[in-house]
């Protein structure tokens, strides 16, 4: 199986669930993940933030504010609902993941705009499967701010999409923050006895917030847990969900290297830069300092008609 560090456009389209995760694992901290939106309007105009995210360097393009009933990307060429992912992997060459979000019922209508939430993104079965047919490789389960998120419903919803949806897309789950929950801050944003919970559960990926994006949230506890979560067979992705990624490129280069010397297998990076996604200096400064520009450059110039 080759690492992700190689592969182009045509090994990701031919690729399981599991040969995914491989491909990570193989690329020894050195993926990158970035979240982007693609309800509102692009950075560029015409061109979707995702395609803009994968130009920069990512490896993995995470979908958030995504409905899979109602499904939008801004810039993409008019294509079906139904197949909005499979058109936007074409137009990328990158594996594409979704958030849903296991929330309460009393959470549900307290926001309005953009962040209201939406029945296609609420983390059902019915959801999962939906996005599983249009060709997501990936769904997180996470909460966005002040959903109210926690973690027992994100462990009871991984144990319904094991048994439903089996190895059919890669199940990553966890918190970047706390979600609107204050009795699940800073170091009680994920702790062992959750991650524990969540390998039992199904999880293929834990979820961590990154060193340094939330208070009290250190290398040396996340490098625990990285540790903790490898000797259960997950892997993990160490997040930047507090609009830290749209910070100065020296910011965003200590954090990378924090989140190295933890040992995670994906680098994430949020999607608030001026708004739908990271900075895009941030996402190339980011890639630069985990693994150099060689890969960094392999991963811009890849063709997606390799």
């Amino acid at each position: 199986m080759k690492r992700i560090l190689d592969c182009h456009a045509s090994d990701f389209s031919t690729m399981s669930a599991r040969d995914l995760l491989a491909a990570i694992a193989g690329s020894e901290g050195r993926v990158i993940a970035c979240e982007t939106i693609g309800a509102i309007q692009p950075m560029l105009g015409d061109i979707t933030n995702a395609e803009f995210a994968a130009s920069m360097g990512a490896d993995i393009l995470l979908l958030n504010l995504f409905d899979v009933q109602n499904p939008v990307i801004r810039a993409l060429p008019k294509t079906e609902p139904e197949h909005v992912i499979r058109k936007l992997k074409q137009l990328t060459g990158r594996p594409v993941g979704i958030n849903l979000e296991p929330i309460e019922e009393e959470i549900a209508g307290q926001y309005e705009g953009m962040w209201a939430m939406t029945g296609g993104r609420v983390a059902t079965v019915d959801n999962a499967k939906k996005a599983a047919d249009m060709g997501v490789d990936m769904i997180l389960l996470t909460g966005n701010p002040g959903m109210g998120v926690k973690n027992t419903a994100i462990i009871n919803t991984l144990r319904l999409y094991k048994r439903e949806l089996g190895d059919r897309l890669i199940l990553a789950a966890g918190k970047m923050h706390a979600s609107g929950v204050l009795t699940e801050g800073a170091e009680k944003i994920i702790t062992k006895d959750d991650i524990e919970a969540f390998a039992k559960a199904g999880a293929d990926i834990i979820l961590l917030p990154a060193p340094g994006t939330v208070p009290g949230i250190t290398m040396e506890y996340i490098r625990e847990l990285v540790s903790y979560a490898h000797s259960l067979g997950c892997l993990t992705i160490t997040a930047i969900g507090t609009s830290q990624e749209g910070a100065d490129t020296a910011t965003i280069r200590q954090i990378a290297l924090m989140c190295k010397m933890t040992g995670t297998d994906i680098h994430h990076l949020g999607d608030a830069g001026y708004g739908g996604m990271a900075l895009p200096e941030n996402i190339m400064a980011y890639s630069i300092a985990v693994r150099g520009i060689r890969h960094t450059y392999h991963r811009m110039a890849d063709s997606i008609n390799r």
